[in-house]
């Protein structure tokens, strides 16, 4: 396929539209799109300068910063692939993105010097160390270099539809983590689609608050804020504060934000949401999980028709489903309740069996998806790539059916069901039945090896604030509102669930804490 537009030419386009508008709020700081144009096009020059170019990978280990911004539209406008790392991740977990992904430059916050020295250690392409604020031996600081290449003007590198500009590293809950090839072309096609099914309407009057990294949605969903010329607003920290999220949206009147259904359920539940004015909302976008129906309906009740539900994954970057904001209601009977919705604009869905064979509505198998959102492969890795891209469909690996009318439903991973006395058993039903309970804030059911049935379930909950309940209360609960098999048989209390740097909660994370707590023991019947 021949050229098409390097997407850095999207931050450029927005500077020469409305070069004195505001780009981007982080603090008490602000850049326009002149300066953030200006000061990307002056890295890209250093970085040139220095043999970067087009093809080579720009690793990031970064928390949300105006330079993690800047980051992404530098390696895009190089030609170079941009590499965010999920910054929570140890020394060792970035290093081995490091030599997997063949980084040639690190940018790299200046408090992560374990992280530094492993990738230097482990890494014979790095080239390049760029420190965000104070620069080590052998580092460059990155001011310097935006300094350095001052008055360079834009020069996108020429780039072909399928020319990698992200890779973008899944957290897999078994194994290493996987580089979805990300390309200009397929990103151009998720912008266009992200602008037209999740926030219609949107243009330079709107302003979006980053309340996640920027490393994977949430920059995702920033490159349609430039697409469109809407600043973007950064929290002062990297610690989220419901207070400060709050107080946000109502000083910079923000009319969209991407999150994860987690994090929304804790906003609507502080107090600052009845205490600040967040009228100017027009689009609170979740994804990444599906949303139980009792927080689903407290952010109804808070914040009224504004949340809207997309499905996706990274290797679609999040492009299968939207469940939009008209078909939200707090009235069971007026919305698909437990749907993310229906396909996206340009993309199909299927519901498939282990066979690969198309089955009918109503049943439940692997969702399948094609369209010009899908990526173009893992990186290096032909064993994933043949699993995951067969017979011209991309498989998700989660399962779930199509009613009549398209609407897709998510039952779990096909990695979280569990089989119980021969019956399939997906936890799912038990978590949204338990959080029904008014003592629970927050549940997650897995399956556990048992010498009885092959594997039980157990629950683990976060209790609510102020309320009280024990084991047999909620097992009781369970009784009429679930099959025997499907309920789980332990329930233990904990302070809080463990959750990714997104805002997830992965059951392998679960089930390490319970046997490392003792709750669980692998030799002995559960």
């Amino acid at each position: 396929m021949g050229n098409v537009m390097n997407l850095g030419g999207l931050l450029s386009q927005a500077a020469c539209r409305d070069p004195d508008g505001t780009a981007l709020i982080w603090g008490d700081r602000s850049w326009t799109w002149a300066e953030t144009n200006a000061r990307v096009n002056a890295l890209v020059a250093a970085l040139r300068r220095r043999g970067l170019g087009k093809g080579d990978p720009i690793l990031v280990q970064a928390r949300n910063s105006h330079q993690m911004f800047e980051s992404l539209w530098a390696a895009f406008k190089l030609g170079g692939i941009w590499v965010p790392t999920n910054y929570r991740l140890t020394p060792p977990e970035v290093a081995y993105i490091a030599t997997s992904s063949g980084a040639r430059a690190l940018i790299c916050d200046d408090v992560f010097t374990e992280h530094i020295a492993a990738v230097k250690a482990a890494s014979s392409d790095l080239v390049l160390t760029v420190a965000i604020e104070t620069a080590g031996e052998g580092e460059v600081a990155y001011e310097d270099l935006v300094t350095e290449g001052e008055a360079a003007g834009d020069e996108e590198a020429e780039v072909d539809y399928h020319d990698p500009c992200w890779f973008f590293f899944t957290s897999g809950t078994t194994g290493r983590p996987k580089a979805a090839v990300l390309t200009h072309g397929q990103l151009a096609f998720v912008v266009n689609n992200h602008l037209a099914d999740l926030m219609p309407g949107t243009g330079p009057g709107d302003a979006s608050l980053v309340v996640a990294p920027l490393s994977h949605g949430a920059g995702a969903h920033a490159l349609s804020q430039v697409a469109r010329g809407v600043k973007s607003v950064l929290l002062a920290g990297e610690r989220f504060d419901e207070a400060e999220v709050w107080k946000l949206v109502q000083d910079h009147r923000i009319t969209n934000m991407f999150t994860v259904p987690t994090i929304l359920t804790r906003m609507v539940r502080h107090p600052a949401v009845d205490e600040v004015d967040h009228s100017s909302l027009r689009y609170v976008i979740y994804a990444g999980a599906p949303m139980y129906r009792a927080d689903q309906k407290q952010a109804l009740e808070k914040l009224g028709k504004v949340i809207v539900q997309y499905y996706g994954l990274g290797e679609v970057t999040g492009n299968i489903t939207v469940l939009p904001a008209d078909l939200h209601s707090l009235d069971d009977a007026a919305m698909p309740v437990g749907s993310c919705g229906y396909a996206r604009t340009g993309m199909e869905i299927a519901i498939k069996d282990p066979e690969g064979n198309r089955l009918a509505e109503g049943k439940q198998g692997e969702i399948c998806v094609r369209g010009p959102a899908v990526f173009a492969g893992y990186h290096d890795n032909p064993e994933a790539n043949a699993k995951a891209l067969k017979d011209g469909w991309f498989h998700t690996g989660d399962l779930g059916f199509l009613d009549a009318r398209g609407f897709l439903t998510i039952t779990g991973r096909a990695s979280d069901m569990y089989i119980s006395g021969g019956s399939n058993v997906y936890p799912r039903e038990a978590e949204e039945a338990l959080l029904t309970h008014p003592a629970v804030a927050e549940v997650a059911v897995l399956g556990v090896p048992d010498p009885d049935w092959g594997e039980s379930g157990v629950a683990v909950i976060v209790p609510a604030a102020g309320e009280m309940a024990d084991e047999a209360a909620l097992l009781a609960f369970l009784k009429d509102k679930l099959a025997r098999y499907k309920q789980p048989r332990r329930v233990f209390f904990w302070d809080e669930l463990p959750k990714s740097g997104y805002g997830k909660v992965p059951k392998h994370l679960i089930r390490d804490q319970l046997y490392a707590r003792g709750d669980l023991t692998r030799d002995a019947a559960q």
